[in-house]
């Protein structure tokens, strides 16, 4: 297993320009087994998690040509549906989460998918219900194979019907969207996911031939289609990663810009750092944050202490939760995060306790934190990353640490950020991969 040594202190400086989003990338190139025809997908990151998706949709039978830095094209014109009901299938299933949206295009399609219980993050139960409620109310049985720890799911005819998500879950979302464009007669979604990435799906699909409308609400109508047909689609910056790095500029910036984060689908992330002081300036599709020296949180209106809770878009996303905890430790006053959406994401919090943070872990979903404005430099340590996201808010830690830091299980950071060294070591640090 690799790991990163971080010789922290060293500021950083320049700009940096964002990857393609993650999730996003997960979505469309899943949603190519929708047609038989080469969909062509730009700004697709290079990151462990999408690479694996890639590899396994080659190895279904997908035609996946790479024709330039972070472009692909697919064509699932002539898949082997034998190999989707095999063990070595399954298996390369159950350890890439991303698997799970194959399983509304194949039904939509082929009228039927076999998937493992997907892997992914260390995050607390992530339940599969939203999904399988969705294709249920279209029509199709599943059932539970013990002996393979399999989930069979299949429909001769999926028709299209009204339903009320149980969660505005954003892969369950996108799993029923996908498998509805093609049912019989239409199909009304409400609660529906309507982060950016679930709109750039919908966008995509009806490129393709799809009739999807209310689009960007929680309210989606789709009018079912007999086909669908190629198309061209660019994914749009990760937005994780422009929060990451404005969490960095912050911590141990001296000035950096971020460049092209296409600022309209940032929602309230911004103004989340700024709660916490941060000052960011917006210069066209930039954010430039200045060198920090001391940002103070904010207190609501009638003085009491700020507060942070996770929400579904337009919410705060859960993914930057970890980010603004370490951002926060250096701040002047106090704040509390609430982390409503799993309940295991906060433990990561130990570790910067260990470092010297000021934190008080109420319970699995609050932690209260009281910043050291400066006074009190974080220690280096040694830590390993749980997730993705607990990931990088440990690099950025680390960087603004006295001393030297290792972080172990940095393939769970490789999942989500491309060759995240590299970029950083460009505009100062000092990060070593071992």
């Amino acid at each position: 297993m690799a790991a990163f040594i971080i010789e922290g202190g060293h500021p950083l400086s320049g700009t940096i320009t964002p990857q393609g989003a993650k999730n996003e990338a997960l979505e469309v190139i899943c949603a190519t087994l929708l047609t038989s025809e080469e969909v062509e997908i730009d700004n697709i990151p290079d990151i462990r998690d999408v690479n694996n998706l890639i590899l396994l949709l080659k190895d279904i039978g997908v035609k996946v040509v790479k024709l330039g830095p972070n472009k692909y094209s697919f064509k699932a014109d002539d898949l082997n549906l034998d190999y989707l009901e095999s063990d070595e299938f399954v298996k390369k299933c159950s350890s890439l989460r991303g698997s799970v949206l194959m399983i509304g295009p194949l039904l939509a399609r082929f009228h039927k998918a076999i998937i493992a219980k997907p892997g992914g993050d260390k995050i607390g139960r992530r339940r599969l219900d939203t999904h399988f409620l969705g294709f249920k109310y279209l029509g199709a049985k599943f059932r539970h194979i013990d002996d393979r720890n399999v989930y069979e799911i299949g429909a001769r005819h999926l028709r299209g019907c009204y339903m009320l998500l149980d969660e505005a879950s954003v892969t369950g979302t996108a799993n029923i969207v996908m498998a509805a464009v093609m049912a019989e007669g239409t199909t009304t979604i409400y609660n529906a996911a309507c982060e950016p990435y679930i709109q750039q799906l919908c966008k995509m699909l009806n490129a393709m031939g799809a009739k999807i409308t209310g689009i960007a609400s929680n309210l989606l109508v789709i009018e079912g289609v007999e086909r669908l047909s190629g198309t061209r689609h660019k994914v749009l910056p990760d937005m994780i990663e422009v929060g990451s790095f404005i969490g960095m500029a912050a911590m141990v910036g001296d000035g950096i810009r971020i460049k092209d984060v296409s600022v309209p689908n940032l929602g309230i992330i911004p103004d989340a750092f700024r709660r916490l002081g941060v000052q960011i300036d917006i210069e066209g599709d930039d954010l430039i944050i200045p060198h920090q020296r001391h940002y103070v949180i904010d207190s609501f209106i009638d003085g009491t202490i700020m507060t942070l809770s996770d929400a579904p878009w337009p919410g705060l996303t859960p993914d930057l939760l970890s980010v603004l905890i370490v951002v926060a430790t250096q701040a002047r006053g106090s704040v509390l995060f609430h982390q409503k959406m799993f309940e295991s994401r906060l433990f990561f919090v130990d570790k910067l306790i260990d470092m010297g943070a000021q934190i008080i872990l109420c319970d699995p979903h609050r932690a209260v934190v009281v910043g050291h404005d400066h006074q009190l430099t974080l220690r280096g340590g040694r830590m390993a990353s749980p997730d993705i996201r607990a990931g990088i808010a440990l690099l950025i830690a680390a960087m603004s640490a006295n001393g030297k830091s290792r972080i172990d299980n940095i393939e769970q950071i490789d999942r989500g950020y491309e060759n995240i060294e590299e970029r950083l070591n460009s505009l100062g640090a000092k990060i070593e991969r071992v």
